[in-house]
């Protein structure tokens, strides 16, 4: 990565291809094998009670697939994006080698936030979209208002992060404001200003965490009716079997983790998206107050 990029996670991206691709396809295979076990469940449950065991076997190969693949991708990841961190903090220190020691500081420490997102929370991500997609289709099949109900909860959700949007990159900016100016205040400020930097520091962390609570309650709101509406409909669906009933609840209460997910990440990007802005070497700060 050159000197001069803008830092942001599809920089990144682009300037490591290889090792994103190799962890990405990790990713997708352990989520679709996770995926796939609420159905082999319900397969096995019927299987088993009519004294077949074919599915169970296949059940058992497809849990052992998944701690394999699951052990080897977290290996490659910690290699592969501490790589990552190193070559991008040198290029940050560089870019920012005549900035005051203040901002250096604080803007190496976020540098590493773009890569821990695609390490840490990026595959949580490709986890929630394989989960809600595969939920969607597999309740279709069992019965088409299942995935209807699943697909108007997931557009309420969206359009109420969106309301919350640019007031979380407010915040967000508020913040890292603050953190860049730490280090000058324990280095030269007196124990007055010292309290009060972090007394400023507590309420902008005050501000964010209660927009994420409203943001996040309003989004249990939705879920917990997706929950309710599917629990409604499949008692009023004639002659499902056991292992049909385990998995439409499974694949219910999937879509609802999938689907928590999804805010968590959004506001991160949010986060992030500022970040990069703060790396460039021309940024002005944002919000002071």
């Amino acid at each position: 990565m050159a000197s001069s990029a803008t830092f942001t996670v599809r920089s990144i991206i682009r300037a490591y291809p290889t090792q994103v691709a190799v962890t990405w396809l990790m990713v997708a295979v352990e989520n679709i094998l996770m995926v796939l076990l609420p159905l082999l469940i319900g397969f096995s449950i019927d299987g088993l009670l009519n004294q077949e065991t074919q599915d169970f076997m296949v059940l058992a190969v497809v849990l052992l697939l998944l701690v394999v693949v699951s052990v080897v991708r977290r290996f490659y990841d910690t290699r592969a994006y501490g790589t990552m961190r190193v070559d991008i903090g040198r290029q940050v220190a560089h870019g920012l080698q005549h900035s005051p020691v203040t901002r250096r500081n604080a803007r190496l420490t976020l540098s590493r936030e773009l890569v821990d997102f695609l390490e840490h929370e990026l595959p949580p991500l490709f986890t929630a979209i394989i989960q809600l997609i595969a939920s969607m289709v597999i309740l279709a099949g069992f019965h088409p208002m299942l995935a209807l109900h699943a697909g108007a909860a997931a557009l309420a959700m969206l359009l109420t992060y969106a309301c919350f949007h640019n007031h979380f990159i407010r915040l967000n900016t508020m913040l890292n404001n603050q953190l860049e100016r730490q280090v000058k205040l324990l280095s030269l400020a007196p124990a007055i200003s010292i309290r009060s930097h972090l007394q400023k520091l507590k309420r902008r962390e005050i501000h964010l965490s209660d927009t994420e609570a409203l943001t996040y309650g309003l989004i249990f709101l939705i879920l917990f009716g997706f929950v309710l509406a599917n629990l409604w409909q499949i008692t009023h669906t004639t002659g499902p079997s056991a292992g049909e009933l385990f998995t439409i609840v499974s694949y219910s209460l999937e879509f609802v983790e999938a689907a928590i997910l999804l805010p968590t990440t959004l506001q991160t990007l949010s986060r992030l998206s500022e970040i990069s802005q703060r790396l460039t070497p021309h940024h002005m700060p944002g919000v002071e107050s």
